[in-house]
Formats: structure tokens, sequence, C-alpha cells
């Protein structure tokens, strides 16, 4: 159960005007864009704010409030973000802009994995280089893939880099390009967490050429052989193994065989074997399986970016990315506000009042700000009759 402080201070820490000003600063800061039609960047941006808010679409936004651009007219101008390359960098300065303190310089852990967002219809020269193909999910093979760097730190679980795959980009050049993102920040990982689709020899060979300590789970596979003849015993223990590739060779790799009990979870009783591909990672194995499982953080920064994504059906791969990356700045805008206003420092650490600052409130507030500029629509006419 939540509990609540019993008194709470005489004068706000942080108002819905507040959040909003914060917002739109940090978008106008690193997104500049030429506005039409005697609207300004901070209308532009309230608007796709009060669109995110709502996890709405830009033409019903656009339908919902008072003295705003048309549905067309608005996307007019997000047509003029068009490269890529330029979009992807300058959002990624906009999700580094606002991250709480001490985190730049530190030593964390952090998690990398793609995401994907279906794909249906016919792809076009312009849409065809991003759309990335994968195991059939939502009734598609297609989709559009997006590979996030992501932190895993207490009170500080922010996202520091998007970027959108290209659909013969490597798994190795995404890796690469994520992990150069972190230069800036003069971020040290202290450990890398990846997904099984990682998987791979050419994956495993890079990371252990860059010394990076690393956690990865392994793919079994074989009726005898392969990684299932690692599943023996009854208890967990290190090993060493040669991963095989046709196209890519051999890469030697120490490999962590940990074995959990089902418990009766799920219905399921006896051994259940975990594999995990490690480097310079020094966790006892009883541990590993539950150190692993702070990955998943990852997730959790999925799940709360779909309650702020504009909704679109556009297919244009550069406004798609900056839907995707808007939701993302929001989340990581959050932590910021959390810990900058509602919070208060004590001996032992950051005291972070969360639950008087949900991410549904800072929306909530989005919202509300926006309004007070571009009033909502209230009643509905009809056409006049002839």
């Amino acid at each position: 159960m939540t509990t609540y402080p019993t008194s709470l201070s005489p004068t706000p820490a942080l108002t819905d005007k507040a959040t909003l000003e914060a917002a739109v600063d940090c978008l106008i800061e690193h997104l500049p864009i030429e506005m039409e039609g005697g609207y300004t960047p901070q209308d532009l941006f309230e608007i796709l704010l009060r669109a995110a808010s709502c996890s709405d679409s830009i033409e019903h936004t656009a339908q919902r409030l008072q003295g705003v651009p048309s549905g067309n007219g608005i996307r007019y101008h997000l047509d003029k973000f068009v490269d890529m390359a330029t979009v992807e960098q300058q959002l990624n300065a906009t999700l580094q802009s606002r991250l709480p303190e001490k985190l730049r310089k530190s030593k964390p852990s952090v998690a990398i994995d793609l995401h994907l967002i279906p794909y249906y219809g016919n792809a076009s020269a312009i849409e065809a280089p991003y759309v990335y193909r994968s195991q059939a999910k939502a009734g598609t093979t297609s989709f559009f893939a997006y590979a996030t760097v992501y932190v895993i730190c207490r009170h500080k679980r922010v996202t520091l880099a998007i970027h959108a795959v290209h659909c013969q980009e490597t798994l190795v050049a995404t890796v690469t390009y994520l992990l150069a993102m972190l230069s800036p920040l003069q971020i040290r990982v202290k450990r890398l967490y990846l997904d099984r689709g990682f998987y791979s020899v050419p994956v495993i060979r890079w990371l252990k050429a860059l010394n990076m300590p690393f956690v990865m789970p392994a793919i079994i596979r074989g009726k005898t052989g392969g990684t299932r003849q690692l599943l023996v015993g009854r208890k967990s223990y290190a090993t060493r193994y040669t991963l095989q590739s046709g196209q890519y060779g051999t890469v030697r790799c120490q490999m962590r065989v940990v074995c959990t009990y089902h418990k009766g979870f799920k219905g399921k009783h006896g051994i259940q074997y975990s594999l995990y591909v490690v480097h310079r990672v020094k966790i006892a194995l009883n541990q590993l399986h539950q150190h692993y499982k702070h990955r998943f953080g990852i997730e959790t920064s999925y799940r709360l970016k779909n309650h702020c994504r504009i909704r679109t059906t556009t297919k244009n791969p550069v406004t798609r990315l900056l839907f995707v990356a808007l939701a993302f700045i929001l989340v990581n805008l959050w932590v910021y506000l959390l810990w900058c206003f509602v919070s208060r420092t004590r001996r032992g650490g950051r005291v972070v009042y969360r639950e008087l600052f949900a991410l549904k409130t800072m929306l909530e507030f989005l919202k509300q700000a926006v309004e007070q500029h571009f009033p909502a629509i209230t009643s509905v006419y009809l056409p006049a009759t002839l």
C-alpha cells in the first residue's frame, strides 16, 4: 500500500505551468524548426506535448483545441524534419540534456535492447531502409526497430540514447553506436546487460575485444549437443564454451549455468536451467539470475513510453522516430523533475517522493497547462442549413 506524507509544505514544489515550461524549453533548445502562419516553435511543441500526454493523434488533438493549426498544418511543419541522422542526433542531445544529478561521469550498469513496433503494408523507397525483419509478432514480420541504451540505477532510470535501426545494420554496429553515445556524458559502464537477441559470435567477439564487462543470456540449442549439453547436474557451475557460426567462425566465451527450481510456479516443478555468457563479471552464481533481472527495467521504460507516445498511422520513418523519442524524453523529464523538485536530500541519500508525482500526474500537468494556452473545445455545432 502506498503511504503519503501526513503534512505538506505550504508552497508548491512544482506546478503544471513549470512542468510545461521545462518540457518546451528542453525541446526548443535542441530541436530547431522554422514556423509559418504566425505560429511559433513553442506552439508546435505544446501541441505535440498535448497529444503525447493523452497518447492521442495529431489530427484529434488539433480538433480538440482552439487556436491551433489544422492537422495538415502541423504535419506540414513536422515534415521539415527530413534528415534521419541529424534528427537522431538532436533527439539524443535532448534525451541527455535533462539527467539526474551525479549521473554524468558516473559508473552505472546499463542495458541495451531493441524495441520493435509493427509495420504493415508495402514499404516505399523512403521507408524500406528502416523496415526491420524479425520473428512474427502482431501479425507481421516487419517492424520499425529502435535500439536504446538505458541506465540501471535507483531513482536515475533514464534512456540515454535512441537509434533507428537500419534494415542492413549489424548488431555489432548497433551496439557500437549506442556505446559511443555515452562518451559525451563521460559515463564508464560498470556492467552491460543485453537481451538474448544479441547472442551471436560477432557481438560476443566485439564486446570481448572492447574488454567490456557484460552479461547476456545464451540460447539453448541442440537436442543433445550444442548449449543443451551444458544442462546437467543439480548445482550451478561455470565453464568455458566455444560458440560456432558457419558464417562468422568461432569465439571462446565464459558460460555460467544457473540452476533454480520452479517450485510449482505455473504448475511446473523440478530444475530450471539458465545459461549466461559473461565477461569480466564477478557475481556469485546463486546471484547472477537475480542480477540479470535488473535488466528488465528497460522493458519497463518501453511500457512507460507507451503511456505518452503520439498515436499515428504515418509511415515516415523520421516522424515516427520523433514521436517515439518524444515519449522517452518525457519519461526522462519525469525522472529529472522528481530528482530536482520532488525530493529532498538527507543523510544516507536523497528521498524521492515518487508517489506525489507519478508519470500520469506529470502528463495531466502538461495537458492542463497546454489547455490554458489553447482552450479545449467544449461545444459541437452543426453545419448551417442551406
